[in-house]
């Protein structure tokens, strides 16, 4: 009886095992595996792959075994199928009617998800509570709809690999999990490069004809539904057959082999996904084109004075203890600002501090998340391929701007409005000295808004200057990183504020409120007696988006930033070539600080300046030099193209155009791609080698 009970997921194992065997076959005999196996190595391979995919297999059967768990004929009877139905209405009601129910705060199409997904419900357990006669065929209709899509996700997920594996020659990496994360981009890429409507088409098709087959053969087990002893043996039986997956997955992933073909071809793609998603980084040295170690490490450090990785930073001046707050500002692009062309008139007053401060006017950040601007702010290194080292295991005692300001006797501090284990940035930052104030730390009556994100950055202002004031009385001067939330979907903020309301979820709000909060966080600053002796630094972490025709759309990247302190930094404007990381170490030194460094960015106002900017993505590396942008890529891709600089009509600030067709690699500039391989392969090798740390 129970081995009928569980026929549904012997025929969809056996379907998976089939199907993941022909897709192994397939990558031996592939054009692109290089590597030649003897008969007793393809037997090998073979074996261990269909041990990998059924380990695989069973992790995915609980969610099916769930749909078993919940069959049922008495939750159906009086008074139960009543009050359940009432319950899943009063839930529908509350995603529909509340204006900030946990599903609207995270912003995107969540609600719409969770209304579709009950509303469907409702439908359902509604006709098979109201039309009983029914309930078998209704019962049939979803178990087919369930194990269509348990087909349809095999078929896909198959077919993606072998694409995927057509590419690149590996099982998924953390290129795969890129393809998640960059979704318009993948998807534009595929439509432009595949046949895609005759391939999903095809997808359907087969998907469907198995199902049909599958369906069949299995839905006489619907007809007498399995009793409470039945499931609990169901239930035991997958939790042990899950522990042992786990056990087994944990030793069969980790054999290994000379030939990276046939390591990669008996592994399982889903393992090697969940690893890349986990572990956040590409290895440099397998992906990216690679020169000789010193040549590279000697091409990159003949930019500074002292060309070594550790320099004494002498300034013939006095140095300068003064409290230094640095703001990064979530999502705020240039054009954003009136600075730059703008004319929303939604950054009125940090447009007016800009013509107080020393403006940096084409300054480019170093990626497109959070995490990438906090980075490069906190490490002043390039990107490396992959996750930020925020996000990565190794990510504490590294040689950071806090650790300056540290070894100057400063209070060092990280403030954010949210919840700071988000993104692991409590990690990271209480790993290397930081001390930390988020929203942990607010009491009930000090927030007056929040949202998914945090407390509104008006909220979070207020507790900045507390903050300050505390750390003043003790007399030592302080450095603290404030990340602002505000500007972030899903944009709520308390209304009566600014013009735009504070439910109208627009992205213009946003960055209008977040702009009202900076105007009272210096209203109630320059009321305290730190002020005077304090230098403010105004960035953005990154752009509002990265979405372009190219792969790194320079547009995209281009943020404002200033330092501004009253009486300390005369109003200016620094046009040449920057990266976010060059920030950092230009304000140490106008602080004239004397220390030995180890940042990888440049004072932009030193004689040994190259006027250049760092921009990526997760696997695309790029350098801005020279009138060119070069790329490089997984696969040992090399790209370049020429660029153009033309004054904005609407803003006394430069344009950077660039030609969307690459140069040839005949055209390309030798000596900037080889810069361009020197600057990441170094940074990603003196990473590796803890060469960066303190």
């Amino acid at each position: 009886m129970f081995l009928q009970k569980i026929k549904p997921f012997l025929y969809l194992g056996i379907f998976y095992l089939t199907i993941s065997l022909a897709l192994r076959l397939i990558f031996i005999f592939h054009p692109i595996t290089t590597a030649e196996f003897s008969f007793v190595d393809i037997v090998e391979i073979l074996m261990i792959g269909i041990l990998n995919d059924s380990l695989v297999f069973i992790l995915t059967c609980p969610f099916l075994a769930l749909y078993f768990l919940f069959l049922s004929d008495s939750k159906y009877q009086k008074p139960y199928g009543h009050i359940i139905l009432g319950l899943l209405a009063i839930l529908f009601l509350y995603i529909l009617v509340v204006p900030n129910n946990i599903f609207k705060q995270y912003g995107g199409s969540a609600a719409e998800i969770a209304l579709a997904f009950i509303g469907l419900k409702i439908i359902f357990f509604s006709l098979m509570l109201f039309l009983p006669e029914k309930r078998i065929k209704i019962r049939n209709t979803l178990y087919f709809i369930t194990v269509f899509l348990y087909v349809l996700l095999i078929v896909f997920n198959t077919v993606s690999e072998y694409f995927f594996y057509n590419e690149f020659g590996l099982r998924y990496n953390f290129i795969a999990v890129d393809y998640l994360i960059y979704t318009n981009e993948v998807i534009g890429n595929i439509m432009e490069s595949y046949p895609v409507v005759p391939m999903f088409l095809a997808i359907f098709a087969v998907a469907a004809i198995f199902t049909v087959y599958i369906y069949r053969k299995t839905k006489v087990e619907l007809l007498v539904l399995p009793n409470l002893k039945q499931k609990l043996i169901l239930l035991i039986s997958f939790c042990i057959l899950v522990g042992i997956s786990l056990v087994g997955l944990h030793f069969t992933t980790k054999i290994k082999s000379d030939n990276v073909f046939e390591e990669e071809i008996q592994a399982n793609g889903l393992p090697k996904f969940y690893w890349a998603f986990t572990h956040n980084e590409l290895d440099y040295f397998q992906f990216y084109p690679v020169i000789n170690q010193q040549e590279a490490e000697k091409t990159f450090l003949s930019q500074y004075s002292t060309p070594t990785l550790k320099r004494n930073i002498q300034p013939d001046k006095p140095e300068l203890k003064k409290n230094v707050v640095l703001i990064s500002i979530e999502s705020l692009s240039a054009d954003f600002m009136e600075h730059y062309g703008n004319t929303q008139k939604i950054t009125p007053f940090l447009d007016s501090l800009a013509d107080h401060s020393l403006m940096f006017t084409n300054l480019y950040a170093t990626g497109n998340r959070t995490v990438r601007g906090l980075e490069a702010l906190t490490l002043c290194i390039p990107p490396t391929a992959g996750e930020s080292i925020i996000k990565r295991e190794n990510n504490k005692n590294k040689f950071t701007t806090g650790s300056v300001f540290k070894s100057k006797g400063y209070d060092v501090k990280f403030l954010y409005g949210g919840y700071s284990y988000f993104d692991n940035m409590k990690d990271f930052y209480e790993g290397n000295g930081y001390s930390i104030v988020d929203r942990d730390n607010f009491k009930p009556e000090e927030i007056t808004f929040a949202n998914v994100w945090g407390v509104a950055d008006e909220d979070m202002a207020k507790k900045a200057i507390q903050t300050m004031n505390a750390e003043a009385k003790s007399g030592k001067p302080f450095f603290n990183h404030w990340m602002t939330v505000s500007n972030h979907r899903p944009f709520t903020y308390p209304n009566g504020k600014i013009d735009i309301p504070g439910d109208a979820k627009s992205r213009e709000g946003g960055v209008k409120y977040t702009d009202y909060s900076l105007r009272k966080f210096f209203e109630m600053a320059k009321k305290q007696d730190w002020y005077s002796n304090t230098v403010f630094v105004i960035i953005a972490d990154h752009c509002a988006s990265s979405a372009g025709d190219t792969e790194l759309p320079m547009d995209k990247y281009k943020i404002p930033a200033m330092i501004f302190s009253e009486g300390f930094i005369q109003p200016q404007k620094f046009t040449q070539t920057m990266s976010q990381i060059d920030v950092m170490p230009t304000l140490l030194g106008l602080l004239n600080f004397r220390y030995q460094s180890k940042f990888l960015g440049q004072d932009v106002f030193t004689k040994d300046f190259q006027p250049k900017a760092y921009v990526a993505t997760y696997e695309d590396l790029g350098l801005i030099k020279d009138n060119y942008l070069t790329i490089i890529s997984p696969v040992r891709k090399v790209k370049q193209y020429s660029l153009v600089q033309q004054k904005n009509n609407l803003s006394p600030e430069f344009n950077i155009y660039f030609d969307e067709n690459p140069l040839k690699e005949k055209d390309q500039d030798k000596q900037l791609v080889n810069a361009t391989i020197s600057a990441y392969q170094s940074t990603s090798y003196w990473l590796k080698k803890n060469m960066l740390n303190r």
